[in-house]
């Protein structure tokens, strides 16, 4: 039986650094305890071109978030916690039947709170023979420590940069810290991406290592947005890819609360960000046309993909 990792002991992965015991079964902030849990394991047609192309990428959704963020179309695996108890074997065997159908790459979405066991994970299927990039798809709120232990396996970060003021984080996400956590957390991201040679895609045009910043542009608050993308400007400049999302849609939650939130995000609101985004000087910037509706971009949680055979030690 494997050791369980030290990190759960007293659990300070995240930045709330709740100290749950994990390791005993106790559920920390992000609603999990040390025993892997997955929703999801297949082929996601929905992300930037450089990651999703179209043979599709590895996504693999784990249960459970730090965040909790108002808006959210994933509740019911980041707080309602569905998903399918796995082992680490089992988990490093998901990433070679993902490659088998043709994934571009191990897509590992929200996978922070399970870090050490998701490197283990990793490690093992890379030792086996695992040739496809491996991606870490965060909301962007995870600590400096936690950006080292996932940068052991993690080739290309995919990370979301939700807001610049700490009261609209506080009170949307229950997070008032966001923006300076997520500062850091992007500063370690393009260090390690600098230091192995910096952003890299592949003859197919999938990217093999780099850095995308996404950023959901909220209605009634453009203004917060434009500062998002001035402070990864000053972070990244053009080191990083910049995703622009208009896919906002109110979820009961936010049609209950009323306001802005209550409403989907105008074109002219949208054009003001992009505009903005031009201004800078971004060169690799992807955006959504048309009308998009969140909930088209949500995969079904079923544990599609999640049970079966373990990768044999």
């Amino acid at each position: 039986m494997a050791e369980m990792p030290r990190e759960y002991e007293t659990c300070r992965l995240c930045p709330r650094a709740c100290g749950a015991h994990r390791a005993e079964g106790a559920r920390g902030a992000c609603g999990a305890t040390s025993t892997l849990r997955v929703a999801r394991s297949a082929l996601h047609f929905w992300e930037e071109p450089p990651v999703s192309g179209e043979a599709g990428s590895g996504a693999i959704f784990f249960s459970g978030c730090t965040l909790r963020c108002v808006f959210c179309q994933n509740a019911e695996i980041s707080a309602g916690n569905f998903g399918i108890d796995v082992s680490v074997a089992r988990l490093a065997q998901m990433m070679f039947e993902l490659e088998s159908q043709g994934a571009l790459n191990i897509n590992l979405v929200t996978p922070g709170h399970f870090a050490p066991q998701v490197v283990e994970a990793a490690k093992a299927a890379r030792k086996a023979g695992l040739t496809v990039p491996i991606l870490c798809n965060t909301g962007g709120y995870e600590t400096v420590e936690t950006v080292r232990l996932l940068a052991q396996v993690v080739d290309v970060w995919l990370t979301d940069f939700k807001y610049a003021d700490p009261a609209l984080a506080r009170a949307l996400s229950a997070a008032g810290d966001y923006p300076e956590v997520a500062a850091a957390a992007l500063k370690e991201m393009l260090e390690i991406t600098r230091s192995r040679g910096g952003r890299s895609l592949g003859e197919d045009g999938r990217m093999l290592r780099g850095i995308i910043v996404r950023h959901l542009v909220l209605p009634g608050h453009v203004d917060d947005s434009l500062a998002v993308l001035d402070r990864v400007w000053d972070i990244c400049g053009n080191e990083a890819d910049l995703s622009v999302m208009n896919q906002y849609t109110p979820n009961a939650a936010c049609r209950e609360r009323g306001g802005d939130l209550a409403r989907a995000l105008g074109d002219d609101e949208y054009e003001v960000v992009l505009d903005h985004a031009d201004d800078l000087g971004f060169e690799r910037m992807w955006w959504q046309q048309g009308g998009t509706v969140s909930e088209s971009f949500v995969p079904a949680f079923d544990a599609t993909g999640v049970e079966g055979p373990e990768l044999a030690s």
